[in-house]
């Protein structure tokens, strides 16, 4: 080793004193680098499926009610537009795990941006309601693509201390990518005229935001972790140099020594096959109860909480808006919903400090409780001789208790602990598995809850919440794993409890 080496600061230890050269050398590398601009990089250029699910999911609210009258759609459109968009996140999460473990993250990431650009302009461009309704099934693709990949991708590069911080950020961009379809909705609507174009440049945004992050994924390297799974050791060595430039040689002769020798850290012995069996055999059993059925739950109260804001808050204003225009009811609501999803990303900002500090556990029963607190409110307050709006302060802390806790705790962790619960062989396609199940919680959401509403209340609909919240606190509880602290191959030791 160079003298001096050990005194630079951005020297990660594992190279200070390599015994033997060998893939948790590498490993290390990783987990006590410092941050580096770097990581930023691939932090900001891993968001983008969180972000355009925020984008779309608030444009599609928005543009429908423009849209519906333009194409003569019927009524069960709305419900089938949004449960196209879900659909293809189930679809697209499988697929696009499935695919990232055995071809790379990299291409996978490219792959889901080009198929997001085209999905998005034939939404812009469709011709009649079944084109668009068709075209929101592969934005949903794409998204759901993007979600198990970018999360993986970002886990295996950051170090170990801030990984959690680093990740609770990511799925923070979804609370900022709803606030951006509100203002970029808020900006166009207020010039909008009946049976115009507007609902196409509204959806035509989308594809502007996806663009910089194609462009900017094609510089990327391809995952460390990924490579040394795959026996491409020369490659990984190749990028690490980007976090220990001063230590090329002793990184040319780790790639010479390791050759084609693979990693594999995972509580199954090496040789057998690694798929879907991995995440039910009696090693991974618990873990997949507990990073699909909480998620699951969560995504049922959640979207079936997004899709009655308006409605309560347009309850709480009463009667009188008859004679509104559709554009005026559309720029209400879209308003009315903006406000709301502020404490969304101030529940976000929470969990940069909270998750690291107490633990993805912890947080995850702590936010469950929250949103149980948050539901009651609101349930109490719809409940009460039937008005709101003698009640408006308890449903706004309803809603904002509820918001709050849900992206402060359930939010952040279910996304998190999908890419530290199994080992790299199948990290992308165990945290599309868990993305998967938990959008089936959405689709289901999304079309029973109107159902529900119509033939009992929305009085029922809450109650209903209060219900899959407690789920969701009791499969956590149940199925926890305790792993605070460790890195993404401790997770893995047979030591573990």
């Amino acid at each position: 080793m160079k003298s001096g080496t050990t005194h630079h600061p951005a020297t990660p230890k594992a190279l200070l004193h390599p015994v033997h050269p060998d893939h948790a050398s590498m490993t290390r590398i990783l987990d006590e680098s410092p941050m580096l601009p770097f990581h930023y990089r691939i932090w900001a250029l891993s968001t983008g499926g969180t972000l355009l699910s925020g984008v779309s999911m608030f444009l599609l609210g928005v543009t429908l009610p423009l849209i519906i009258p333009i194409f003569a759609m019927p009524a069960t459109s709305v419900g089938l537009a949004a449960g196209m968009l879900m659909g293809g996140t189930v679809i697209g999460a499988l697929a696009g795990g499935h695919l990232a473990d055995h071809f790379g993250r990299k291409p996978i990431m490219i792959m889901d941006m080009v198929l997001l650009i085209i999905a998005a302009l034939l939404t812009a461009l469709a011709p009649s309601g079944t084109v668009l309704i068709s075209a929101e099934l592969l934005v949903g693709v794409g998204i759901g693509m993007d979600f198990p990949v970018g999360s993986s991708y970002l886990a295996e590069f950051m170090p170990q201390g801030r990984r959690g911080r680093m990740m609770a950020a990511s799925i923070a961009v979804q609370s900022i990518g709803m606030l951006m379809g509100a203002g970029f909705a808020l900006i166009l609507l207020q010039s909008a005229h009946p049976g115009g174009n507007t609902w196409r440049w509204l959806l035509a945004g989308e594809a502007l935001l996806v663009l910089p992050y194609l462009l900017g994924r094609l510089t990327l390297p391809e995952s460390v972790r990924w490579c040394i799974a795959h026996g491409r050791n020369a490659q990984a060595v190749h990028i690490l140099e980007h976090f220990a430039p001063q230590q090329k040689e002793l990184l040319v002769t780790m790639a010479k020594h390791l050759g084609r020798k693979i990693h594999h850290v995972a509580k199954i012995r090496p040789g057998r096959h690694m798929g879907i069996a991995t995440l039910f055999s009696p090693e991974y059993r618990r873990r997949t109860f507990l990073v699909t059925m909480p998620w699951f739950f969560m995504d049922i109260s959640t979207y079936g909480v997004g899709l009655f804001t308006t409605i309560l808050l347009g309850s709480m204003r009463g009667g009188g808006t008859g004679s509104i225009h559709i554009i005026g009811q559309d720029f209400a609501n879209a308003l009315d919903s903006g406000k709301v999803d502020i404490f969304l990303l101030l529940g976000s900002l929470l969990s940069l400090w909270a998750v690291p500090r107490l633990g993805r556990i912890h947080m995850q029963i702590i936010g469950f409780t929250g949103m149980i607190l948050g539901m009651g409110l609101l349930y109490f307050a719809s409940g009460k001789r039937g008005d709101t709006s003698t009640h408006l302060p308890l449903v706004l802390i309803g809603f904002m208790t509820f918001n709050l806790f849900m992206t402060a705790g359930p939010n952040a962790t279910t996304f998190i602990l999908p890419t530290e619960m199994y080992p790299t062989q199948v990290r992308a396609f165990s945290a599309g598995f868990a993305a998967a199940v938990a959008k089936i919680g959405a689709t289901v959401s999304v079309f029973l809850l109107p159902l529900i509403q119509s033939a009992l209340g929305v009085a029922a609909v809450l109650a209903l919440m209060v219900g899959v919240s407690l789920l969701g606190l009791f499969t956590t509880y149940t199925f926890r794993v305790q792993g605070h602290g460790l890195t993404l191959e401790e997770h893995h030791s047979p030591a573990l409890p």
